[in-house]
Formats: structure tokens, C-alpha cells, sequence
């Protein structure tokens, strides 16, 4: 009596039907982690190197690394 009050279960179709809904949320999550990386680290890490070598005085940095010893091929 009670089973025939249960609706049948999805057979046909029915990983299909997973694989696109799993499919959509993979790609909206791995969208959603490189935007966070590109503007969270990336961006970042772009705008110090930038900041770096716009004051960036190579000359004046060898001399220091000259003078510390550091080289042993120059005097």
C-alpha cells in the first residue's frame, strides 16, 4: 500500500543531469579562485616590482655589493 504512494526514482538521464549542474559549479568556482589570485596577489605583486625599479639605481647597487666584498672577480 505505502509503496505505491512513492514516486520512481530518475533513472534515464540522471548523470547527465549531475554532470552539467557539478560542470557549472567547477567552472564558476575556479572563475571565481583565478579573479581572486589575479586581483588579491598578482596585481599586487606587479605594482611592488613596479614601485621597486622606478627608484631602482643599479649602478649605486653594485658599488654597495663592490664595496661589502660580495664580488671577488672586481677590486
Amino acid at each position: 500500500m505505502a509503496s505505491s504512494a512513492l514516486t520512481k526514482p530518475q533513472m534515464r538521464g540522471l548523470l547527465a543531469k549531475r554532470l552539467r549542474f557539478h560542470l557549472l559549479g567547477a567552472i564558476l568556482v575556479s572563475l571565481g579562485v583565478a579573479a581572486s589570485y589575479k586581483f588579491g596577489v598578482a596585481e599586487k605583486r606587479k605594482k611592488a616590482y613596479a614601485d621597486f625599479y622606478r627608484n631602482y639605481d643599479s649602478l649605486k647597487d653594485f658599488e654597495e655589493m663592490r664595496k661589502a666584498g660580495i664580488f671577488q672577480s672586481t677590486k
